[in-house]
């Protein structure tokens, strides 16, 4: 313990140039600055990373069945969708199945309101279970989904997102026309077919391709829009497990049969997530160079130290001070600088974060990037090992400029003193 306490005190004294050394002073604020630096910009490129992974993932299960059942005939539905939908639902690791019923259509409100949709007929129970899209709508309610219309005259109600019914220029309550462009088969060719519904209200699931151009109606009034008959083209199931999606599929496909084709929520959203990835990695790389120069500025430092203090380090080593402890003084001046250029770096890189994920500073362009903000979510994991490899690049600095100083010969340096 005492040969430590002098090995920090010398490093220590060290650091501290006196006049006539300041070059030395400001070489080492450069390169704890260049630590500082590297740490942070590591933190905030992977909260951004992170958040943005976070948030997206969020998006897509909140909004999106984690297992998705079809015909892979896709031109036929699924006719035995009520029986095939009770088997999904006694399947391990299933906790909720929903048939569905999905088409492009066009929404019109007034003269110039329009908005291109995927219109989903769902049975509001099961469609709960498995998505939380019409847990909490912004604006209205879901209820009347449910409700068999008594009034012939009464309209079928239409739950559209927010950015949708805003490009319609519908409004809660108001009437609208929805359009299945496809139509029907007559004698006289394919006519388009329309029915008008009622916005019984919006859903803002925080995800922009979902907001902008989904809509939901009752499972019956889209068979009858649609003219499809009793019968739908999707079984969306929710796992207890989202990662065992892929697990769950087969499983499906097993018991659903070979007319059959499951897909999951990673093989569908591969691209994006693998995208993610490849950003987090390039960003690792990049930034990892400024770790190096920081390396870099610290060997300079401790290099000119050594060369300065040769006289010192010959009184020293004359004095008994053994090659092992003067090899560690260097050591402890590098791991000083790191350690204090480590703690400055998270502790500004954490409140960079947290502030600007608190208070939104980055807006984005919701119709690009599907987010508004940039969303920044750093991880606890990620600053152990930023925090280890800015500490080893600054240990491994110092090799050079400690094995230098370890070679002075005393009766050489004070020969003439």
């Amino acid at each position: 313990m005492p040969d430590i306490t002098f090995e920090w005190f010398v490093a220590l004294r060290y650091l501290r140039a006196r006049r006539k050394e300041k070059v030395i002073s400001v070489v080492t604020v450069i390169s704890v600055i260049g630590v500082a630096a590297g740490v942070m910009a590591l933190v905030i490129a992977l909260a951004i990373n992170n958040g943005f992974r976070a948030t997206l993932q969020n998006g897509l299960l909140s909004a999106q069945a984690h297992v998705n059942l079809e015909r892979k005939d896709t031109t036929e539905g699924i006719s035995d969708w009520r029986e095939m939908t009770e088997k999904m639902r006694r399947l391990p690791h299933v906790i909720a199945a929903a048939p569905v019923l999905y088409d492009p259509g066009i929404v019109v409100s007034g003269p110039q309101g329009i908005s291109l949709i995927i219109l989903k007929g769902v049975d509001l129970k099961s469609e709960r279970e498995a998505s939380d899209v019409l847990l909490h709508l912004k604006t209205g309610s879901a209820e009347s989904l449910m409700k068999m219309r008594q009034d012939p005259s009464e309209l079928p109600g239409l739950i559209m997102g927010t950015s949708a019914a805003e490009d319609a220029g519908a409004t809660l309550n108001s009437i609208v026309t929805v359009i299945n462009p496809q139509g029907t088969l007559t004698p006289f060719g394919p006519t388009t077919r329309t029915e008008r519904f009622r916005l019984i209200g919006t859903f803002e699931s925080g995800f922009y391709e979902f907001d902008a151009h989904w809509a939901f109606a009752s499972l019956p009034d889209t068979q009858n829009l649609l003219s499809s008959g009793d019968v739908v083209n999707d079984i969306e199931i929710r796992t207890d497990d989202p990662s065992l999606a892929p697990q769950v599929a087969k499983e499906v496909e097993l018991v659903a049969g070979h007319q059959y084709h499951a897909t999951n929520w990673q093989d569908q959203n591969k691209k994006i997530f693998g995208a993610l990835k490849m950003e987090s990695e390039v960003m690792f790389v990049t930034i990892g160079l400024i770790e190096i120069v920081a390396a870099l500025n610290i060997l300079v430092a401790l290099t000119m130290i050594v060369l300065t203090k040769y006289k010192d380090i010959a009184v020293l080593m004359s004095m008994g001070t053994r090659r092992a402890q003067i090899r560690r003084i260097f050591v402890m001046q590098g791991a000083a600088i790191g350690l204090t250029g480590t703690v400055i770096g998270l502790i500004v890189g954490y409140a960079a974060c947290y502030i600007a994920n608190r208070y939104q500073l980055i807006p984005l362009e919701a119709s690009v990037y599907a987010l508004s903000y940039v969303p920044f979510q750093p991880n606890a994991l990620d600053c152990v090992w930023i925090a280890a490899l800015a500490v080893s690049v600054s240990l491994l600095a110092t090799i050079y400029p400690a094995r230098n100083a370890t070679r002075i010969a005393p009766v050489e340096v004070l020969r003439y003193e």
